[in-house]
């Protein structure tokens, strides 16, 4: 189950990647709407599979406590798997332009964004368990 959820977390990472990148083309008026990700972004959003057992920690907390929640851990983990990746040269990822950015590797203007995809990976990981009953 574990390798499951971690290739479906990676999966749906890559493609809200694609589809954020793409918006962003369209603000640009490019009409091509070009999307793009890395490689490196797979185990990346592949670990969001450490959500179902903090929400299992937290289910009871409201909506907007548990996506600050994940905001904060997914802050967390960009900062240090881009810190990582910058020290090799590897980094896909560069906000050093954007003026609420930490080290260049997040973004604290994000954080909606973050809390979003974290609640979206909340009810990816935790579907079976409400249709099954299981806590």
């Amino acid at each position: 189950m574990l390798g499951r959820n971690f290739l479906i977390c990676g999966l749906t990472g890559w493609c809200m990647e694609i589809l954020f990148t793409s918006v962003g083309c369209f603000f640009r008026k490019d009409p091509r709407l070009i999307g793009q990700t890395s490689v490196w972004m797979f185990p990346i959003y592949g670990m969001a599979v450490c959500i179902r057992p903090v929400y299992r920690l937290i289910r009871r907390l409201p909506t907007l406590v548990r996506g600050a929640i994940y905001s904060v851990g997914i802050f967390s983990f960009e900062y240090l798997s881009g810190s990582f990746l910058k020290k090799k040269g590897l980094c896909p990822w560069d906000y050093s332009d954007a003026a609420a950015n930490i080290d260049g590797v997040i973004r604290l203007d994000y954080a909606p964004f973050w809390m979003a995809a974290g609640l979206l990976f909340e009810r990816i990981l935790t579907r079976r368990d409400a249709r099954t009953g299981v806590s």
